[in-house]
């Protein structure tokens, strides 16, 4: 019998088998919302991979520098490493991983009356979206040879590095290639802790989570220059736990140098978003105290670009890692305290 509408009162009353093809209804428009919706994700999961095929998009380069060329590490105070023997082509440039987790061709054995200079540092060190032999290391290297003075500098810089990072990963996983020198390019934020990612399925595996978190934040987060001053002036407080961190691990390669009979150079490296009124001089010279404090032979790389247009050092637009020509810059500075041969006692 069809379902009978009966009328109480001046409301419509359905009996309760009258009920059953609503619940169905409900269901069934609950699932295509489902279905709409992961549909919909994919489309634009798929017109974003479309998109950023070009790879002039940073904040996906840089994801997929962490998902093609890194690892989690065994060991908790690194987080990530790369992954031997990868490579990948990253913001349209080849980045080769070798044998050792240093970019670059294999390593071989140390030779007898070759130097060789092991760089510490993280992507700038790297040379993030600078092709391989324009890189500073490798400039370095050819700088050495043209000068007759056979010498081989490795690259271990790791993106998402800070000084407590790259030195532990150093004494823990480097120490056997036995540089004459070492070169901790020090980045104005290696003081900084780094937070240890939890797990995330969506943003590990997808550009539209990507792309949504990276708006989120541009929104949300203060940005701009006071926003930069505050969190560096917070990052070098003397009681910041990040701060110490910091000082503990350059101690500890101090104390092994010593030990090793090894030289450090201590390059400090300048944030590069602005440098005709270059905010962040005070950690320069905190820095220069620290470093020669330790030991260190300071060299502050930021004279070399001191008053030029950051912008024209950009490794691309809305990236501010130094181009071809900032490692050109670099190169030139740190060549004329590289080639003293004081430095290479061991």
């Amino acid at each position: 019998m069809p379902a009978i509408e009966l009328q109480s009162r001046g409301r419509r009353v359905v009996p309760e088998e009258a009920n059953i093809p609503i619940k169905s209804g409900a269901f069934s428009s609950t699932m295509l919302v489902v279905i709409s919706t992961l549909i919909a994700l994919g489309l634009a999961e798929a017109a974003l991979s479309l998109k950023n095929s070009s790879m002039l998009n940073y904040d996906i380069e840089m994801w997929r520098y962490s998902k093609e060329l890194k690892k989690e590490s065994g060991n908790p105070l690194l987080g990530h490493e790369h992954i031997p023997l990868k490579e990948a082509i990253l913001q349209s440039v080849k980045i080769r991983i070798n044998d050792h987790g240093l970019r670059g061709d294999k390593t071989k054995p140390k030779q007898e009356g070759i130097k060789r200079i092991l760089f510490l540092g993280s992507s700038i060190t790297l040379g993030w979206g600078v092709a391989e032999d324009e890189t500073l290391t490798e400039r370095l290297m050819d700088m050495f040879d043209a000068d007759g003075k056979p010498t081989e500098i490795l690259n271990a810089g790791i993106g998402n590095y800070n000084a407590v990072r790259y030195i532990e990963r150093f004494l823990t996983r480097l120490t056997h290639l036995e540089p004459n020198v070492i070169v901790v390019q020090y980045f104005v934020n290696d003081a900084e802790s780094i937070e240890f990612p939890k797990g995330n399925w969506f943003l590990r595996n997808s550009q539209l989570g990507v792309t949504l978190w990276t708006v989120w934040n541009r929104f949300f987060r203060s940005t701009g220059k006071e926003a930069l001053l505050k969190h560096y002036n917070l990052a070098y407080d003397s009681n910041a736990g990040g701060f110490q961190d910091m000082l503990s691990a350059l101690k500890r390669l101090a104390d092994y140098a010593k030990e090793k009979k090894i030289s450090i150079v201590f390059a400090m490296t300048p944030d590069f978003h602005n440098f005709k009124n270059y905010p962040f001089g005070s950690i320069h010279h905190a820095m220069a105290k620290i470093s020669r404090d330790l030991g260190f032979i300071h060299v502050d790389l930021l004279p070399t670009f001191l008053h030029r247009d950051a912008k024209n050092l950009w490794s691309m637009p809305n990236d501010p890692h130094p181009n071809s020509f900032g490692h050109k810059l670099m190169a030139d500075t740190l060549y004329s305290f590289l080639k003293n041969p004081d430095l290479y006692v061991n």
